[in-house]
């Protein structure tokens, strides 16, 4: 299929036209065009009910995957609040928090303002 694809790109890079030796446009390149978008049509003949069948595929997935998704976002929070993540030799990937900007002050009985 690749190849074809390089067919077409060099068929495509020739002038449309070709004169013969007596100042005629010939059928050559009309040929060769023609020729051309039968290959094209015929792979896009192929390829797209694959091509359904692969966004398919991905629209299933998504809708098993994105409850989860919504569920680690939520635990999460704001990606900002975190360090850029840090893998360990074992292959743990860790996600440490920032420290808060500001330090928590402490009341005289040990209490936290909120």
């Amino acid at each position: 299929m690749r190849q074809a694809a390089v067919l077409l790109a060099i068929f495509l890079a020739f002038p449309a036209v070709a004169e013969t030796e007596d100042g005629d446009v010939g059928e050559g390149f009309s040929l060769l065009e023609e020729g051309a978008r039968i290959i094209m049509r015929s792979m896009l003949d192929d390829l797209g009910p694959k091509l359904d069948e692969m966004r398919d595929g991905l629209e299933g997935a998504m809708s098993e995957i994105e409850p989860h998704l919504t569920e680690l976002f939520d635990m999460i929070g704001d990606l900002r609040n975190y360090e850029a993540p840090e893998r360990l030799p074992n292959g743990d990937i860790i996600l440490r928090r920032k420290p808060p900007e500001a330090p928590i002050e402490f009341g005289p009985n040990g209490e936290v303002e909120i």
